[in-house]
């Protein structure tokens, strides 16, 4: 190992990389910080999941709340299904029918993920160049 490393390390002085700049914040003309909020939310939740975690548990335990969703939202499984057919779709062509179905099944999905929390949902048009309708939650009435 020692010796990959010298030779990575000396071609890494003769052939230095280049620093790379970013021309622009804002890809497509969509951003939106919700993506890495959530993603900073998730790191927190799974950190604090580990750290709950006895001997006897492993990190891929399975809650039973997963099935009571399903039972309780029969095409919840469907929905999924779906999703990931048009998500691969999508990838593969350039079919605009097929993006829009996909939007609308996570759509669905959305509302059923709110429902579980005990929250309502709204549409509303998505302030996006794409101007199409995106589920949120509702806020609560006090």
């Amino acid at each position: 190992m020692p010796l990959l490393y010298t030779l990575f390390e000396l071609l890494d002085k003769i052939f230095p990389a280049k620093i790379a700049y970013a021309h622009c914040d804002i890809p497509c003309g969509i951003y939106d910080p919700h993506l890495a909020q959530m993603a900073a939310h998730t790191v927190i939740r799974m950190v604090t999941l580990i750290n709950e975690l006895t001997p006897k548990m492993t990190p891929d335990a399975k809650p039973e709340q997963m099935h009571e969703h399903v039972q309780k939202n029969p095409d919840l499984h469907d929905l999924v299904w779906k999703v990931m057919k048009l998500g691969s779709k999508v990838k593969q062509e350039v079919n605009l029918q097929s993006s829009e179905d996909l939007l609308e099944t996570v759509n669905k999905i959305a509302e059923i993920f709110w429902k579980t929390k005990d929250m309502g949902t709204v549409r509303y048009k998505s302030p996006y160049p794409t101007a199409r309708e995106t589920v949120y939650p509702a806020p609560k009435k006090s």
